[in-house]
């Protein structure tokens, strides 16, 4: 795979992972209602909370959007995403280990973010993999060139 190719197929898949991230905040935030149910809460708390977990994604997407300018650039932020995914999948799966039975909304809405989380670390996990040092010693020593 030629530089350039390597480098936007890196941007692409970190973007995914991106886009996603941006997309559930921005629902959490314009539509809470529709998704506090799924975390057993309900009325004006519920809304708010459920807001805030957005405002929250939204701030934890930070280094997804440096690392997808740039992937070769901004290593840095492309490692910080892949630790800040991982930490969510892992910690996302020991609450729902810890949730007590009888509470299928919240296993639910957990294990979705799980599923979310998970699929997010392959994508952007494939993305570092794209960009591993080439065996090309022009690319090593020039870098890639977008």
């Amino acid at each position: 795979m030629n530089a350039a190719l390597r480098l936007w197929s890196a941007r692409l898949l970190i973007g995914a992972v991106l886009l996603m991230n941006v997309q559930c905040a921005v629902h959490f935030i314009i539509a809470p209602a529709d998704y506090a149910p799924g975390f057993e809460l309900s009325g004006a708390v519920g809304e708010a909370t459920v807001r805030g977990i957005g405002v929250l994604f939204l701030m934890w997407n930070v280094p997804y959007v440096i690392a997808a300018l740039d992937p070769l650039k901004h290593h840095l932020s492309h490692y910080e995403a892949i630790a800040m995914q991982a930490i969510g999948v892992v910690g996302e799966s020991w609450v729902l280990w810890n949730l007590p039975a009888g509470h299928p909304a919240a296993a639910a809405a957990i294990t979705r973010f799980i599923i979310f989380d998970g699929a997010g670390l392959l994508a952007l996990l494939m993305a570092l993999w794209v960009m591993r040092p080439s065996r090309n010693p022009l690319i090593v020593v020039q870098g890639i060139k977008g």
